[in-house]
């Protein structure tokens, strides 16, 4: 029992964001077309699209989806198989990578309105006691109850989940939906986002965890009173493209967002080695858009990843490329690989642990870090409940999984379905899932919580707090977690990719396991650092 496989509900992880510059003016069709057409993400050495980038992609045999100028990333499409080393001759090119996505060119797709049905309102308690309550062991793991008393967040607050899509007609995300902030950017370019986009399920899973609405039905999310926008970022099998994850980081930067979840890993690399020709410029680019996603005020958080790795110390990748389907090759891994965006210096990075302690003395962690969990003292910041089938089990958490919104046509395995009074909504849909992809979610709304507490509301272009001020808040006051002295030897047959048990590095204040600690919601609400900050 090494790994668990994509397909356990445990999913994703990654981040995005974006300013998108606007789409290029038409050129004449590309020439030179060989073979597939395959999707390019562009390099250019300044920070800069230049002028003359529509005529030299055409030229190479390509025809540019989207321009992100502030970023000097180009979004291209070529049937031609010679088209990275056309455009690579081009002297302000840095560098071309072929995503080997699938997607639909967009063109001119104007951003929506502004919002004009969220007015700033001051931040107000929210309520714990909606029909579903009961069954979020995850939650009062956390504090969310008590940190509810003091807030539940501020309307003037979003937070953009960067996902497989939401259903935004759910009854526990419709009441904090925004719109105007939300886009589908599953082509490398923003459109709106339309009813039925989330084909997959889990980007409505990871919302409802963030900002289900405190409404008395169903559950209540970490930040019920913010508001939610989604951005979908990945194909209807959950494959998150390199322009789909500039395209999403893009639009985050430009609608000066204040969090983005990223549950999910940038495909179709787990590993981006920057000294890999063909990953160099899917590397750069997505953390040059994620860099100014945060310069824009956007705090990021990201997941850790279920591959049960050590990402300070990789060793072997058996997963990437992911796609095409059974394209995986075994390759050695070394520092010079990251994870995007979990390990993009400034990302809040998340593990997950599950809900019941599995230490043998007082000494060890309240909580065990759940077995899949990927980890790593220079990755994670903070641990936070992801559920745990095997390990995680109890009275309280009968099968040790997170509930959370789901659409109702989408199938799962456990579900949950109450009957509502909206007749064009008849059925509202929960489901359990476990992984890195439901604790990112936990913390998402924590960041909520304290930009809305602590946050300047009335200067929302500027960033109503930076991120790295959100990130002291979440992390300063977490609750310690030291490694556990042992465990379980069942828990040890999860193993690394080299084989080797997993094992917990560093001191109760800092470790590779928990980070600086479980996040504490009611603890980052009130700024107590208890000593730790």
């Amino acid at each position: 029992m090494r790994k668990i496989s994509r397909s356990l509900g445990v999913l994703f992880v990654a981040t995005v964001t974006a300013a998108l510059v606007g789409a290029p003016p038409a050129g004449a069709a590309p020439t030179g077309a060989d073979g597939p057409t395959r999707t390019y993400l562009v390099l250019y050495k300044q920070s800069a699209v230049p002028s003359n980038a529509t005529d030299t992609v055409r030229d190479a045999g390509g025809e540019i989806i989207a321009a992100y100028d502030a970023i000097g990333v180009v979004v291209a499409r070529s049937g031609n198989s010679g088209f990275a080393d056309a455009i690579t001759k081009d002297g302000n090119v840095e560098g071309a990578s072929a995503t080997d996505a699938l997607g639909v060119k967009v063109d001119g797709v104007a951003a929506p309105a502004a919002d004009e049905q969220a007015p700033e309102l001051p931040n107000s308690p929210a309520s714990d006691a909606d029909t579903l309550s009961p069954l979020q062991w995850d939650m009062r793991q956390i504090f969310t109850p008590q940190a509810h008393a003091v807030t539940g967040g501020s309307r003037a607050v979003v937070v953009g989940d960067i996902d497989t899509g939401l259903d935004f007609n759910h009854p526990d995300i419709a009441p904090n939906y925004s719109p105007a902030d939300s886009a589908d950017c599953s082509s490398g370019a923003p459109a709106p986002l339309q009813p039925g986009n989330d084909r997959n399920g889990h980007g409505t899973h990871t919302a409802g965890t963030i900002a289900a609405a405190a409404n008395g039905a169903g559950i209540v999310g970490v930040a019920p009173n913010v508001r939610i926008a989604g951005i979908k970022s990945s194909n209807d099998d959950g494959f998150f493209f390199p322009e789909m994850v500039v395209c999403s980081f893009m639009w985050a930067a430009e609608r000066h967002l204040d969090v983005t979840n990223n549950s999910y890993f940038a495909d179709p690399w787990l590993f981006n080695c920057r000294n890999d020709k063909a990953q160099h410029a899917i590397w750069k680019a997505e953390q040059r858009a994620i860099r100014h996603a945060m310069n824009q005020g956007v705090t990021v958080v990201a997941s850790a990843g279920n591959e049960s790795e050590d990402l300070t110390h990789p060793g072997i990748d058996t997963t990437s490329p992911d796609f095409p389907p059974n394209s995986e090759q075994s390759r050695d891994v070394t520092n010079a690989c990251v994870v995007v965006p979990v390990e993009i210096p400034g990302v809040i990075g998340v593990s997950a642990d599950g809900h019941n302690q599995q230490t043998d003395n007082d000494e060890g962690p309240d909580y065990l870090k759940a077995y899949y969990s990927s980890y790593g003292q220079s990755a994670v910041d903070v641990v936070a409940p992801g559920g745990d089938f095997f390990f995680g089990r109890n009275a309280e958490a009968p099968n040790g999984l997170v509930l959370s919104t789901w659409p109702a046509n989408r199938p799962c395995t456990r579900r949950v379905q109450e009957t509502t009074n909206n007749p064009t909504y008849p059925t509202a849909v929960y489901c359990y899932l476990q992984g890195t992809s439901m604790a990112g979610p936990h913390v998402a709304g924590v960041a909520a919580l304290v930009v809305s507490r602590y946050g300047d509301l009335q200067n929302p272009q500027n960033g109503k707090m930076r991120p790295g001020q959100v990130e002291q808040y979440v992390t300063q006051t977490a609750d310690p977690q030291p490694c556990p002295t042992s465990v379980s030897a069942l828990y040890q047959t999860v193993t690394t990719s080299l084989g080797q048990p997993q094992a917990c590095q560093g001191g109760t204040g800092h470790n590779s396991w928990y980070g600086n600690g479980q996040v504490n919601a009611l603890r980052a609400v009130t700024h107590d650092t208890g000593g730790n900050g």
